[in-house]
């Protein structure tokens, strides 16, 4: 069976988007995992695929998958390469587009100049959400966490909020971002117990009150030159910790990103750039 890709990506976390409207398909995690390895497969952090809606008040659902073959709840980078990509194949002329993930419902506006802005929905901080058992770590009294990690042979102890933003988050604030091991603590904290399903790890330095640097180690594909859920967390802590005020310019590895949000009980939008790399086709066996 030959299934079609494309090739794409937000600001270097890249992907490869299958439509599964035209041609019903399912993936296997191993499959995905095989075409995943930058070595031996394609390459790709995640998988975007897209199926028809579920809901009446949605245009199309679509499902995320992890280099490893997990799925995932939600991609911020992945919403806008799937905004670009259903307007380019002709599947939809709307806009805004509304799309379901597995436990929201977005809404993606492509502008004239080809960015597209979604809205991420509202935060949400109840440990619960992530899910986050916070009676294994400290509390601290401004609704950050405390909690020991040991990395590279050193325990560290390390201060971080946790929050959802449809997929589980937790920001830590540094002050050079250059010289912390991202993968080392990023991993020890996604494996910690008090993460049952694990939680992207975002480290944040402050530049000004409206820029921060980013570096995000997401559960499943390691360190990402960009994660969109990542920088919507990081903006969301830093402005209920009174270190930024929105609108805020998130830079990461692979480029910017635009966050705003206005505190709580409002949607936090997320605005950047999608770029479609090539085409090509998976050789699947035959059902």
């Amino acid at each position: 069976m030959r299934l079609p890709f494309t090739k794409m990506h937000g600001l270097g976390n890249d992907f490869i988007v299958v439509d599964c409207v035209s041609q019903p398909h399912s993936l296997s995690a191993e499959q995905i995992a095989l075409f995943a390895d930058r070595q031996r497969g394609i390459g790709f952090d995640q998988l975007l695929q897209i199926e028809p809606a579920t809901r009446p008040d949605a245009d199309f659902r679509y499902r995320i998958f992890n280099r490893d073959g997990s799925e995932v709840e939600h991609c911020g980078n992945g919403a806008r390469c799937f905004a670009k990509y259903v307007h380019e194949k002709g599947l939809t002329t709307q806009n805004p587009i509304r799309v379901e993930t597995v436990n929201r419902l977005l809404s993606l506006k492509l502008s004239d100049a080809g960015e597209v802005t979604v809205d991420m929905g509202e935060p949400d901080f109840a440990p619960a959400s992530l899910p986050f058992a916070s009676e294994q770590v400290v509390s601290e009294d401004d609704g950050r966490y405390s909690c020991e990690l040991v990395a590279a042979s050193t325990t560290q102890r390390v201060e971080f909020s946790a929050l959802s933003m449809g997929n589980p988050h937790a920001v830590i604030v540094v002050s050079d971002l250059d010289a912390v091991d991202v993968a080392g603590l990023g991993a020890a904290l996604g494996a910690h117990s008090s993460f049952p399903k694990g939680v992207n790890v975002g480290f944040m330095q402050r530049m000004d009150a409206q820029r921060i640097r980013l570096r995000v180690f997401e559960r499943g594909s390691g360190e990402t030159l960009a994660c969109g859920t990542g920088a919507c967390a990081a903006v969301v802590s830093g402005c209920r910790q009174g270190l930024l005020t929105s609108p805020v310019e998130v830079e990461v590895r692979g480029g910017r990103l635009a966050i705003a949000w206005h505190g709580d009980g409002t949607p936090v939008l997320m605005t950047g750039p999608a770029t479609t790399v090539y085409e090509g086709t998976l050789e699947l066996p035959n059902d």
